[in-house]
């Protein structure tokens, strides 16, 4: 929670809305909790505590609650408890208050045959000096006690939360097994889609194109002497078809590995790829120091393809490039001005980038709201 400057009173205040609220979800808890002991029955209900907890306590989202079994009963009892212990203590504490600050400017309005009915700490108001010295102090304390207790037990429930609810180390190890061999399984087809691709550029283009120029220089080579016109135009087909075939390799290898990388590395692969894209794009790379090779070529193509998109089916004008490192991790970020709306399932190449980056155990973040702008963030490991 951020105490900070002027964020100091909103954020006590989330954390008395947060007992009061909790109070009363301890509440409705007792009252369906037969209902809630089916299995899978308070997940949902979990759910919602466990945002309640991520907000308050400004952390990530995490979604649905997967915890199960002894610690979702867990969860039920210690939730519940706390819920009610901590919200009694704020409703006192801020009833108090607010009791003693509404009845003290209007003790003098009560008629005078009750107003020895008031009372601060437990001691009647009869008259003016009690009411001011009493109330008054009744007020201040339990406003302080609220001021300095609400945000303190509120994070206390919010971490409880957050602790029974999170997966257990089990449950998040078998989680990152399933995601491994997910990650490895679409790594694996789009590896073998890869070499597919790659053997179909040079079975249909290279490799005939060097039969052509061997079918060529064969002829040649037969009438050499004969027909010397002839034989001037098969050489210059073939010269032409090889420096054609020579340029469809390099096409190829640009696409497995692209030779700028190595002649300039990542920074400035970047800042050409920046330069010649379709659409105005301003770059801004950080130290990247050294960078593995496999993580180099897909931050280049997640950014070529992202340039790609944002060209042709966002209708943008400008794009920005924003690479850097952070210790092991190296973040690369596009964001572009255009239409927004980005759909995988619609194939603008977020799929293949979301391949190559969870091939490495990276992460992809797509934010493209219909309207725009869209961004994509990717984060890759580049430690030794």
């Amino acid at each position: 929670m951020n105490d900070q400057g002027g964020g100091r009173l909103p954020a006590r205040w989330r954390g008395l809305g947060y007992l009061i609220t909790g109070l009363a979800a301890a509440v409705a808890t007792l009252v369906v909790l037969p209902v809630l002991l089916v299995p899978g029955a308070a997940r949902p209900w979990a759910s919602w505590h466990r945002r309640r907890a991520d907000r308050l306590l400004a952390a990530q989202p995490s979604g649905p609650v997967r915890a199960g079994g002894w610690r979702l009963l867990a969860w039920v009892g210690a939730s519940t408890g706390a819920g009610l212990a901590f919200g009694l203590v704020a409703v006192v504490c801020a009833g108090n208050a607010v009791t003693a600050a509404v009845t003290v400017p209007l003790w003098w309005a009560l008629p005078p045959g009750t107003r020895a009915g008031g009372f601060a700490f437990g001691a009647p108001l009869t008259g003016w000096g009690t009411a001011l010295t009493l109330g008054t102090a009744q007020a201040a304390v339990f406003a302080a006690l609220t001021y300095l207790l609400a945000p303190v037990l509120a994070r206390l429930h919010a971490r409880l939360c957050v602790a029974l609810l999170s997966p257990s180390a089990a449950d998040r190890l078998a989680r990152q097994v399933a995601t491994l061999t997910e990650t490895r399984t679409g790594a694996m087809n789009a590896h073998g889609a890869e070499l597919r691709r790659i053997e179909r550029d040079l079975h249909d283009g290279t490799q005939a194109r060097l039969v052509a120029i061997a079918m060529r220089l064969g002829v040649a080579r037969e009438l050499l002497g004969e027909q010397p016109e002839l034989v001037e135009k098969l050489l210059a087909e073939a010269q032409q078809g090889t420096e054609d075939a020579m340029a469809e390799l390099r096409a190829v290898i640009r696409t497995i590995y692209p030779p700028i990388l190595a002649d300039r590395g990542l920074a400035g692969a970047l800042a050409a790829l920046a330069a010649g894209a379709a659409i105005g794009a301003d770059l801004e790379a950080g130290e990247l120091g050294e960078v593995p090779a496999a993580v180099e070529a897909v931050a280049y193509f997640a950014v070529a393809e992202a340039l790609t998109n944002a060209a042709k089916h966002s209708g943008a004008a400008r794009a920005g490039v924003h690479v850097a490192r952070v210790g092991d991790r190296l973040t690369v970020v596009v964001a572009d001005d255009g239409a927004g709306g980005a759909d995988e399932s619609r194939g603008t190449g977020l799929a293949g980038i979301r391949h190559r980056v969870l091939a490495l155990d990276g992460v992809v973040r797509v934010d493209s709201p219909v309207g725009g702008p869209t961004v994509i963030e990717v984060e890759l490991p580049c430690g030794s």
